[in-house]
């Protein structure tokens, strides 16, 4: 698979900035500046959506407060005098294609749709005389891409708000309908509002899944009304939860911004926290040497061959995915250590009881866990070593991350599941830091080395796959796991590195790395100016001379 883009232009400008890159767009070299009066025309929209109502709102905002200078050596000084003689943009008017009938859908509902029925598609045209600029999609959703995108063109030059490059017209959708990024919560807490700033960004390159991964051996941040204990003994401290009504502001800040939240308790392993409000279900727990018995101290794992065991999990993914709009809701899989249920005397009881094998009675407890998401209309999400270690009977509409290796990705759609690509590999963006365990001088992270936007902007996701195979492949994401990380490096680790996995999944492999830098500095300016502490990627120095910096330059 490669990109399906075509431009128009033969020299792209360091001013063009669109992230991720459009399907098809041309622009001119027109300067057309934005009227002081500039409004945003939804007349066509009968009974528009709250949702694109804010969505507009924001736009309008960011096109008055991002104030941001082109990347250039002179910052667009030598674009003042065209400027002066420039058309004024006095309207963008956003209406629905034919396609659309009836009363429109919000941007909030059609974010949660089926990952195979969401429609991002739009056309954008603005023309270099002044006249009405257009967005024009067949959803709610397209519409709001396409403001994301008329967002990005746009810099300042004392205090005008202009492009060079009218007339512009675009016609863009994305290559893979799941483009994500993943957060663990439980290492370390991240306060709401870094969560909030988070989806902002994510926003603003079109990516579409929070995954959100809330808890682990360390900490249970999560209020469950139903299981009020586990956050009450597991959480790091009483205003370190993420209550009902927190999770709700989640849900609905994301999915008003065209993200669906997937969430993920992660079964049966990395639950050792379990143990401090129901220790009757956690085989080893605090066992040591922690690194017989888990990936991660401390150890302890659900005693998955318990019958009881396995309906207190049942009942507690129940109540935690009906807080959740979305259909898609993880159970993990992942680092299962089966040492752990060698020593554990319960569970070398239980097995001896049923006559079970320890595959057989994880068999056993995966399809009740799963029955219940299903019967409740939601699809499973497990990582690869529910399909590629175990022999389990999971649904045919699970979903599969791919995390371990980019490698497992054709073993896992050979077994004809859908995945998700997110090789560590490539995308785990804590890798490179250096190791976290005391005690260990040379350590390092286990996935070093560092992973550069450079090289995850590389990767091809459907590299070494059948066409078959290729099919199977839903998109991909980056991931933040937080051994090292908490609120005051959150944006530096993941920003403006995400964003390449962003433009990946959207635009589709194969793009040019030295035409991507530009942009993505861009990317990073923006952001920064919107309240997001994005990193640095080069001097500025480099960042102002597109293609000097590159190594063979």
């Amino acid at each position: 698979m490669t990109r399906r883009f075509l431009v128009v232009a033969t020299v792209i400008s360091a001013a063009y900035a669109l992230w991720p890159l459009p399907t098809d767009f041309s622009t001119g070299t027109a300067a057309l500046t934005l009227a002081s009066d500039f409004d945003i025309d939804i007349s066509t929209i009968p009974n528009p959506p709250q949702d694109l109502l804010d969505a507009i709102s924001r736009t309008k905002g960011y096109l008055q407060t991002d104030q941001l200078e082109a990347l250039v050596v002179d910052r667009g000084a030598s674009y003042n005098q065209s400027l002066q003689n420039a058309s004024s943009l006095v309207s963008l008017v956003l209406s629905y294609d034919s396609g659309v009938a009836g009363e429109p859908t919000s941007i909030s509902e059609e974010a949660i749709d089926d990952i195979d029925s969401r429609v991002e598609g739009y056309t954008l045209t603005v023309p270099e005389d002044g006249s009405a600029a257009t967005i024009k999609a067949n959803s709610t959703l397209g519409l709001f891409r396409g403001l994301t995108t008329f967002g990005q063109l746009w810099y300042d030059l004392n205090n005008t708000t202009y492009t060079v490059e009218a007339p512009i017209a675009i016609t863009d959708s994305p290559v893979f309908p799941y483009r994500g990024f993943m957060l663990d919560t439980a290492r370390n807490y991240f306060p709401v509002s870094d969560i909030l700033r988070t989806l902002d960004a994510m926003s603003w390159v079109k990516m579409t899944t929070f995954h959100w991964h809330m808890v682990d051996s360390q900490s249970f941040p999560l209020e469950v009304p139903e299981f009020p204990e586990l956050s009450l003994n597991g959480a790091y401290g009483p205003s370190l939860v993420y209550s009902t009504n927190d999770v709700q502001t989640i849900v609905s800040y994301a999915n008003a911004r065209g993200i669906d939240v997937l969430p993920e308790i992660d079964t049966p392993g990395h639950t050792a926290i379990i143990a401090q409000a129901y220790p009757e279900h956690v085989a080893c727990p605090g066992a040591t040497p922690w690194a017989t018995y888990a990936n991660e101290p401390p150890a302890g794992q659900l005693r998955f061959a318990n019958a009881n065991t396995t309906n207190f999990t049942a009942s507690l993914i129940s109540s935690v995915s009906a807080r959740f709009p979305g259909k898609y809701f993880s159970t993990g899989g992942d680092e299962l250590n089966t040492e752990c249920y060698a020593v554990d005397e319960s569970t070398q009881a239980d097995l001896n009881t049923t006559g079970k094998t320890l595959e057989q009675a994880l068999d056993t407890f995966t399809q009740t866990v799963q029955s219940v998401l299903e019967d409740s209309g939601k699809t499973p999400v497990v990582w690869e070593e529910m399909v590629l270690d175990f022999n389990l009977t999971l649904s045919n509409n699970t979903i599969v991350m791919v995390w371990i290796s980019s490698a497992d990705a054709a073993a896992v759609a050979d077994k004809g599941f859908r995945l998700v690509q997110a090789p560590s590999d490539y995308f785990y963006l804590d890798c490179g830091a250096g190791g976290w365990v005391g005690a260990n001088p040379s350590g390092n992270s286990w996935c070093d080395p560092f992973k550069t936007w450079q090289y995850a902007y590389s990767f091809d996701p459907v590299a070494n796959l059948t066409d078959a195979q290729a099919k199977l492949v839903i998109g991909g994401e980056h991931l933040l796991w937080t051994e090292q990380s908490h609120a005051s490096n959150l944006d530096s680790i993941v920003w403006p590195r995400a964003a390449a996995s962003a433009e990946l999944f959207w635009s589709g492999p194969g793009g040019n790395i030295s035409e991507a830098l530009p942009r993505l500095h861009d990317v990073a300016f923006r952001m920064t100016q919107r309240g997001v502490g994005a990193i640095a990627l080069q001097p500025l120095w480099c960042a102002l001379r597109p293609g000097v910096c590159d190594l063979t330059a």
